[in-house]
């Protein structure tokens, strides 16, 4: 099988998550991505990040009714920061005869330099750096294959700071999304 992986924060999951899943998929006939929500992120502050089982109940909302789509825990179960190295280690024992396509986008590339074991990373999985605007790809590794996705400029950051203004935020994020962050209070 082709597994695509799509790590994140999910701050909250919005629809340019699901466009930019969906259209990898498609382009690349993966049989399935797994989302995999992130405990703690090593490159963000802690501050504005809903809580790790809050993210991960609103990817599950966002997905449940798309078979190709899963969501996994592992690195909430891990607990802690999360490194991309040791998520894609425990996968390949869950996944050991399939190919692992990890799944970044455009604005990722830069950061690449300081990720932990990067080198033991690119032997591990296939990596697909998906274009986002105001995030042009230049100077990319020869490890790293590129797919163009349709462009859409939605951001966690931009959903929450309309949250905090009392701003609409209803179509940035699927429905059921909308509905659990109005419910939960969260970005507040």
């Amino acid at each position: 099988m082709k597994i695509g992986i799509l790590g994140g924060t999910f701050n909250p999951i919005h629809i340019g998550h699901l466009i930019l899943a969906e259209e990898v998929w498609e382009k690349l006939a993966l049989d399935k991505i797994i989302f995999v929500p992130t405990y703690l992120p090593p490159h963000k502050d802690d501050a504005d990040i809903a809580l790790a089982q809050d993210r991960y109940a609103m990817v599950k909302l966002a997905i449940r009714k798309n078979r190709k789509f899963l969501v996994s825990d592992i690195e909430i179960k891990r607990d802690g920061r999360s490194y991309t190295i040791d998520t894609i280690k425990e996968l390949k024992k869950i996944y050991p005869k399939d190919e692992l396509y990890f799944i970044i986008g455009s604005d990722l590339v830069n950061y690449l330099g300081e990720w932990k074991d990067l080198e033991e990373i690119t032997k591990l999985v296939k990596f697909i750096v998906a274009t986002r605007p105001g995030y042009p790809l230049e100077k990319i590794p020869t490890y790293i294959s590129t797919i163009a996705i349709r462009a859409v400029d939605i951001s966690g950051f931009e959903i929450r700071k309309n949250i905090r203004e009392n701003k609409s935020f209803r179509y940035l994020v699927p429905e059921s999304v909308y509905r659990y962050i109005i419910k939960k209070k969260l970005y507040r």
